[in-house]
This record gives C-alpha cells, structure tokens and sequence, in this order.
C-alpha cells in the first residue's frame, strides 16, 4: 500500500517562500503598483485644486446625488463579489455564477452612472479634459478608474463564461479570488476618489 502524505507537492510548487500562491503574490506585487500609480493621480488633482481653487464652481456642476448612488452600487459589487469567491472556494458554481453576474451588472451600472455625469459635465457643464486644469486631472482620473472598472467587467465576465465549460475545475476557484482581489481594489480607489474629489468640495474650511 502506498503512503499518503497531506501536502501536495504541485500544490506547494504553487506557493512562494512565504506561503502565499504565486498568482496571489503577483497580484498584489501589481496592485502595490498601481496604487503608486493612483496615488500620483490623486496628489496631482489635490495640488492643482489647492493652486488653483477659484478656476470651477463644483458644486455647481457635481451631481453628488448621482456620485453617491453609483458609489453604494459598486460597494455592494464588492459584496457580492466575497460572495463569489467563498462559493468558488466551496464549489458551488450556481451561487458563484449568480453573485459573479451580479457583480458585474453592477458594475455596468456604474459604468453607465459615469457615462452619463461625463456627458453632463461635457453638454450642459461645458467641463472638458482641456477646458482647465481641473478638467484635465478629473477626467484623467476618473476616466481611468472607469478603465479600469471596464477591464475588471471583462475578467469578471471571461470567468463566469469559463465557468459554464467542462474545462473549469475547482482549482480555479483561485483565480476567481485573484481577480476578486482586483475588483475589492478598484472598489477602494474609488471610495478614496469619491472622498477627497468630491465630497471634499462641500466642506467649508
């Protein structure tokens, strides 16, 4: 009789020296990147806005009642998405396909929610990427976060696809965790945008 040993060797082959899955670690190794990146796009609008606070009127052209909503959409996005990789890692493919779909329903609307305040800011704001400085770090922030909510929609849409193929495995519950990861980024980039973009506008110092 053969012996069984608990620990899978192409299983430990998967992890780093510190224990934690190579996709996992990339994973992180690029968001750390990529919080740097958002971090200097963030300084940057904060800087010109403190250079420059006379140059927009914001509260006249923010629609906050409409930030806000698409705001608690995208939290609850991330909700849902903990919701998919718990059942990913359980193998229960029915919920995770449910709260997968969910999640990026939701994340279409707020991607439609940004669609339509640009198109406000743009027609009836005459706000524009080169009309100011304001304009320009907005909408370079902002328009890049929306890329980045698109590309996670993708991801998150490949893997629900992929899940209806014989090809998935609950190996893979993995990989729903790592773009999971991605999504619960976004997610607090956003808040922070939210935060000291717009909400920082209506405080009177």
């Amino acid at each position: 009789m053969s012996s069984h040993t608990d620990n899978d060797p192409l299983e430990e082959l998967k992890k780093t020296s510190t224990g934690v899955e190579n996709k996992k670690l990339a994973m992180w190794a690029f968001l750390a990147s990529d919080c740097m990146f958002f971090g200097t796009l963030i300084s940057t609008h904060l800087i010109y806005r403190k250079v420059y606070p006379d140059v927009e009127d914001v509260i006249d052209i923010f629609d906050i009642e409409l930030t806000g909503f698409s705001t608690f959409i995208l939290l609850m996005s991330s909700f849902l998405m903990a919701l998919s990789v718990s059942a990913a890692h359980k193998n229960n493919l029915p919920s995770m396909r449910w709260c997968l779909g969910g999640t990026i329903f939701f994340g279409l609307i707020f991607l439609g929610c940004q669609v339509y305040e640009f198109q406000h800011f743009v027609f009836d704001k005459d706000l524009t990427l080169s009309s100011s400085i304001f304009g320009s770090t907005f909408f370079v922030l902002t328009g890049t976060h929306g890329v980045h909510v698109a590309l996670g929609i993708f991801w998150l849409g490949s893997w629900l696809i992929y899940s209806f193929t014989d090809r998935y495995k609950r190996e893979n519950a993995l990989d729903v965790e790592v773009a999971g990861l991605y999504w619960h980024f976004v997610d607090v980039v956003w808040i922070i945008i939210f935060t000291v973009v717009y909400l920082v506008e209506y405080i009177e110092f």
